[in-house]
């Protein structure tokens, strides 16, 4: 054989090899509802997709795309990455739900995950997290360290997501001061900065002098800390750069293992349609660091808390409740059930205002 067809054999080799290892490649994608750079939400969906990069290493691809609008849009953005050859897609806001489902149905021998959603086929399944734990041990140091009796919540769209973390956030509040009032904005939005900065803005000339918030921006942080003697609290990711003061807590979102550990099942052939809800126990909800903001006794009380949820001796939405309108929820010592979690429609009792339709 000729040295000439002897490279040529080699190359040939080398290209079927080359190709083969790409063919294997699994390929993963998200889609985001927000910009990477939120600083929230999506800051912390990316996170997990640079882990899956960094635990698989050339076994796997990502793709992502960003600010993608909930509705047709998503349809559209959700097709494109499914005919790009993804093998996985992370679909990763609650109104992206039904564009997945409708995608899903086309392409079988795709699979996809989405988060906070409650709908599933063959091929999707979905994820979401315990927020309200987190939500619980920020209402106990709101409660605690407001002055004014004024905590400011500024909600994002009225689904049973962003209602549990207010009755959570105010159950926990009302416990440690009864006094408490709870004032609500709703800003229509998950990542708007200047709508979400007017809302706390708006909450603050109301008297509250403690802003939670379930948008997904560091808005609110900025707006606090021009205020002066207001805090507040990290959604989703840490948004460490507004502490010791604004940001005296967080709640963060891991989903790095998840994304992991189902990219290994795809990976390996045992991927199945499942439905998942995780909190504190299992490390999908951290408490970011309590700063010294916060007084050192209602620190070590807000971390009891949290311990005993991680135990599972603790549940947030144990009787006895009231719904808004004065009719029992849950008797004495009586928890929730999570199909009642997962619908929640109504406020607790002690809430002032309706829920927006």
């Amino acid at each position: 054989m000729t040295l000439t067809r002897l490279l040529t054999s080699a190359a040939l080799a080398l290209g079927l090899a080359t190709g083969a290892t790409a063919q294997d490649k699994t390929k993963v994608g998200f889609i985001y509802v927000g910009p990477i750079g939120d600083g929230g939400w999506t800051y912390e969906h990316d996170k997990g997709r640079l882990a899956v990069e960094e635990h698989f290493g050339d076994a796997v691809e990502t793709v992502y795309q960003e600010s993608v609008p909930e509705g047709a849009d998503a349809a559209r953005a959700i097709t494109q990455m499914a005919l790009q050859g993804a093998d996985l897609i992370f679909t990763t806001s609650f109104g992206f739900m039904e564009p997945t489902l409708e995608v899903a149905k086309k392409f079988p021998n795709v699979k996809f995950e989405h988060a906070t959603g409650y709908k599933t086929l063959p091929n999707v399944s979905t994820y979401s997290a315990r927020f309200y734990e987190g939500r619980a041990v920020q209402g106990h140091i709101a409660g605690e360290m407001t002055e004014s009796n004024t905590i400011g919540y500024i909600a994002s769209y009225p689904i049973p997501e962003v209602i549990r973390g207010i009755n959570s956030a105010y159950l926990h509040a009302k416990k440690v001061n009864p006094d408490v009032e709870f004032k609500i904005i709703w800003a229509y939005t998950w990542f708007d900065p200047a709508k979400e900065a007017d809302a706390a803005q708006a909450l603050i000339e109301q008297g509250a002098d403690v802003i939670l918030q379930h948008t997904d921006s560091t808005a609110p942080q900025a707006a606090a800390e021009k205020a002066g003697d207001v805090i507040t609290f990290g959604q989703a990711s840490d948004m460490a750069e507004y502490a010791p003061f604004p940001r005296v807590s967080s709640i963060i979102d891991n989903w790095a293992p998840y994304y992991i550990d189902r990219t290994q099942a795809v990976i390996d052939g045992t991927w199945e349609s499942q439905q998942v809800w995780h909190g504190i126990d299992e490390g999908m909800v951290k408490i970011g660091e309590i700063t010294d903001a916060v007084p050192a006794d209602v620190k070590a009380d807000a971390l009891a808390l949290k311990e005993t949820m991680a135990a599972g001796e603790y549940h947030p939405f144990t009787g006895p409740i009231n719904r808004q309108d004065g009719s029992a929820w849950l008797a004495e010592g009586e928890i929730a059930d999570d199909g009642t979690l997962l619908g929640m429609d109504f406020y607790v009792e002690g809430i002032s205002g309706q829920i927006p339709n």
